[in-house]
């Protein structure tokens, strides 16, 4: 793990004179013990993660996670998983889909048709898109991975239904709030909606979120 992000107490002071509410939850939250944008800079153990949570619970998903490593020897990288077959994979209880897009994401960065390193020159656009290519790796996907493992400053993930319930909640808004109020919040809170995006999940979770 990392040490919280060097723009972290920038936009604290950034978001507070820029909207009330935020100011309130980054007070609410300020303890120097609180877990922040931790990241293990691990991309293929992030995405493998990321794959295998996808559609189940948080319990289901860490339950699967757990026999996944186990399977991989706690060596979870591309090599690794290049050497298992299918039904090892499998009976770690992924489904079919889930099995094919670790595999293909192993070989695709053993044959380096995709290149991690690429993402560090593009823009977040460019590198949602980039990692998007990667079979079962969508948007919110790949805005998590440049959320927490590239500790990106100004992702806005507003496919993600905590953060939506959050903003419902604190700005009063039906659920799910306007998409135009939505676009403005992005508008006030950027160029650090991540630290925005963090607080707003906070609000709503009693444990800090990871990823």
């Amino acid at each position: 793990m990392t040490k919280v992000p060097k723009y972290w107490n920038t936009a604290k002071k950034y978001l507070s004179k820029k909207d009330k509410i935020m100011s309130k939850l980054i007070k609410n939250y300020k303890s120097p013990s609180e877990i922040i944008l931790t990241s293990r800079k691990d991309i293929f153990f992030s995405l493998c993660k990321s794959i295998i949570g996808q559609q189940i619970s948080v319990a289901a998903a860490n339950s699967v996670f757990l026999k996944f490593r186990k399977k991989c020897k706690n060596k979870i990288n591309a090599r690794t998983v290049s050497h298992l077959t299918f039904s090892q994979l499998k009976s770690c209880g992924l489904s079919r889909q889930k099995v094919i897009g670790i595999k293909g994401l192993a070989k695709q960065i053993l044959n380096k048709s995709f290149n991690p390193n690429l993402i560090s020159k593009m823009n977040d656009e460019e590198a949602i898109i980039y990692l998007s290519s990667l079979k079962q790796i969508g948007r919110w996907s790949a805005e998590m991975i440049l959320l927490f493992t590239y500790n990106r400053s100004n992702i806005w993930p507003i496919q993600d239904i905590g953060l939506l319930r959050a903003i419902s909640k604190n700005y009063n808004k039906k659920y799910f709030p306007p998409e135009k109020f939505v676009n403005n919040l992005k508008k006030k809170f950027s160029p650090y909606c991540s630290v925005a995006t963090w607080y707003l999940w906070r609000s709503i979770d009693p444990e800090p979120i990871q990823y």
